[in-house]
């Protein structure tokens, strides 16, 4: 079993080929629009700056509302420990046009928002995806934002959800933060509703990677010079993905359950909860589910076994060693002491841990997909052979 890394606090760049550049899009302003993280085999330049890892000091109030702390406190902890840390991606660098690119759709977990995963989606990314990490505006991110018109909200009209030329100076910037469901009430009904938004989210994303790929013009609220029309023609909408961790498992489940263009899905610790039993019967793609040794109990296992009763083609692995938050970028960042005091880390090296499932992940879509690529390699671990992991079910169930 391996133990907790000696390495130096980062996340980890991406080990393919491919250098890996980034940008956000927001298409249209409103909180009915497209806002994500987009990840993709970039051009190097010598200029490129390195984005900061969380962007805005309101996504550290989000993480407190989320952890019911304090914000001051929060605030002041959070930007001590993270604030200075960069992502491993060239910020705004050109688009690399060479041939076609598999898409994958990222959902991210509660409380979390579209950059706290981009190990995964940058090593993804450098073995030649575009990974589109989309941010929820469902309440379940622990803060997300989005613009409305000036002259709307002076009348106070809501603003409409059409894509206009509106510029930054035109637009009020409105933040939204994490909203817990009400004491005393039913937590089902509310969070099947924020799994269906979610759902549609990811949607709206493929649909603008779609409009994206025929050379179709939008606006991109943040002002950047990047040239979309490089990605004309350079996606392979035949070979597109989803993925997500826990909330956002279920979404990919959700996802899958509506959406015939994806063709499989990666779930990362999937919280099952906020499907509908109805839904298993709508999934006709192949899913992995990639599981923590620590997370997982009975009954949200029995719920992703309820998909074998539909032929679906159905993978479960779990890594040893590792925790719930051994997916997201925290346990890259945090040293032992505070690692294992907020369960950011396991007892495994995380990035071994990550590794492992980055490899199974890349494994599992060129099967299903079609992909011309070597990730048969890691074939194996899909069967949950090889070491750190075992096939299905997690150790408490097992020992």
């Amino acid at each position: 079993m391996g133990h907790g890394s000696s390495r130096s606090l980062g996340i980890p760049a991406g080990k393919g080929p491919h250098v890996v550049g980034c940008i956000d899009i927001m298409a249209d302003h409103t909180i009915q629009g497209s806002f994500l993280r987009l990840y993709y085999p970039c051009i190097q330049g010598e200029k490129n700056q390195r984005p900061l890892w969380i962007p805005r000091h309101e996504y550290y109030s989000g993480l407190a509302d989320f952890l019911k702390y304090n914000r001051k406190t929060v605030d002041y902890f959070l930007k001590y420990m993270y604030g200075s840390y960069r992502v491993p991606a060239e910020w705004n660098a050109p688009f690399k046009s060479d041939g076609k690119y598999p898409l994958v759709i990222f959902s991210h977990g509660l409380g979390a928002f579209r950059t706290l995963y981009s190990a995964i989606c940058i090593e993804v990314a450098s073995s030649g995806f575009v990974v589109a990490a989309v941010e929820h505006r469902d309440g379940s991110a622990s803060a997300t934002h989005y613009f409305e018109d000036k002259t709307a909200c002076e009348v106070k009209e809501p603003a409409l959800s059409s894509s206009s030329t509106l510029t930054l100076d035109q637009l009020e910037e409105k933040w939204l933060y994490y909203q817990p469901h009400k004491m005393g009430e039913k937590e089902f009904p509310f969070r099947n509703l924020q799994v269906h938004q979610r759902a549609e989210e990811c949607t709206k994303a493929l649909n603008l990677l779609t409009d994206i790929n025929k050379g179709k013009t939008f606006q991109n609220v943040f002002p950047l010079d990047f040239d979309f029309t490089k990605m004309k023609d350079c996606l392979d909408l035949c070979k597109v993905a989803i993925m997500g961790h826990s909330f956002g498992g279920a979404t990919v489940l959700d996802s899958l359950s509506k959406e015939v263009r994806f063709g499989c899905g990666v779930a990362l610790d999937a919280w099952m909860f906020p499907l509908e039993d109805e839904m298993h019967a709508k999934i006709q793609k192949p899913v992995l589910f990639i599981n923590s040794e620590k997370f997982q109990w009975l009954s949200n296992i029995l719920k992703i076994k309820k998909l074998d009763s539909n032929n679906v083609q159905r993978k479960m692995i779990t890594i040893m060693g590792t925790v719930h938050q051994s997916f997201p970028d925290f346990t890259f960042l945090t040293g032992h002491f505070f690692g294992k005091l907020f369960g950011l880390k396991g007892t495994i090296d995380p990035h071994i841990a990550i590794d492992i499932s980055n490899k199974a992940a890349l494994a599992f879509m060129q099967r299903h997909l079609g992909l011309q690529q070597d990730f048969d390699q890691w074939d194996p671990l899909i069967d949950g052979k090889g070491e750190h992991v075992i096939p299905e079910l997690c150790i408490q169930l097992v020992s």
